[in-house]
């Protein structure tokens, strides 16, 4: 009876190893194939770079001089961090006062909150262009305003779930200690939060680094462009395909989202189950 149960774990040890493979090939493929010539990616994209074929750095120096890749890399980081900070702060502070306010308006707002991660962004999306354009948030800044709300219902389902496991005992023992709300929010509730705000932080910041659809809506395409952006004007807009700048493009867009996902992919778990199944 052992031998059969190790005999199954080791079949499925196998089969996860050969689908975590097959999973994880297109991240390969896309690197070998930026150290290759332009004609070899065309013809031969499956085959290792070769001595014939290794172009070296050359593909990465053609999209950072001829495509302005660090630029893209500036504008994408700059949205980044000022989304998922003003998502992080701005969300965590509304679901903790709308969670121990016991009142129906925070109930309306909560469900509003919910409600808006079943809406398709499609519906909205060529409204929202031409808000932004009139409200003059075409911008790196702005957008972060637009981010802001797209990612409030998420973040305030899972910070909202996690207040509500805290015992509300902490709380007023710091208000009789003289503690003001804003005071007992970030020297009590935001410490004990760390697990949904690292886990809500990794969720938008994938979101928004991979983003291609929101910026190439809202920003003005003559001044500022994401990473995402430039590798589609790279695919079309120039007459020619540099199918190896497109390569080495991909591998600077990827390699910081794989580094951040794989050093704190526990917290996702964590952070996961805390906010969405306490209360």
């Amino acid at each position: 009876m052992k031998i059969g149960k190790k005999t199954g774990r080791g079949i499925a040890s196998i089969l996860l190893g050969i689908f975590s493979l097959i999973y994880v090939s297109p991240l390969f493929i896309i690197l070998f194939n930026s150290f290759k010539s332009q004609t070899n990616i065309s013809n031969e994209p499956f085959k290792l770079p070769s001595a014939a074929t290794w172009v070296g750095a050359a593909n990465y120096r053609a999209g950072i001089n001829d495509y302005g890749l660090l630029s893209g890399v500036g504008w994408t980081l700059l949205i980044t961090i000022g989304s998922v900070a003003a998502i992080l702060l701005l969300c965590s502070m509304f679901a903790w006062f709308i969670t121990r306010v016991n009142a129906i308006y925070s109930k309306i707002l909560y469900v509003l909150c919910v409600f808006s991660m079943v809406v398709p962004f499609q519906m909205v999306m060529y409204t929202l262009s031409q808000t932004a354009d009139a409200l003059r948030l075409n911008t790196p800044w702005g957008i972060i305003i637009v981010y802001l709300g797209f990612g409030a219902g998420l973040a305030v389902f899972m910070f909202s779930g996690f207040v509500k496991g805290i015992p509300l005992e902490i709380e007023e023992a710091a208000m009789i200690d003289g503690c003001t709300p804003v005071r007992t929010f970030f020297k009590v509730v935001l410490p004990i939060m760390q697990p949904t705000y690292i886990t809500v932080g990794i969720l938008q910041t994938m979101w928004i680094w991979n983003d291609f659809l929101l910026p190439y809506l809202v920003l003005d395409r003559n001044k500022y462009n994401t990473i995402s952006m430039l590798i589609q004007y790279m695919r079309g807009s120039f007459g020619v395909v540099h199918m190896g700048a497109i390569m080495a493009s991909l591998v600077l867009a990827v390699i910081p989202v794989v580094i951040l996902y794989l050093s704190a992919q526990k917290y996702i778990i964590e952070g996961v189950a805390a906010g969405a199944v306490k209360g």
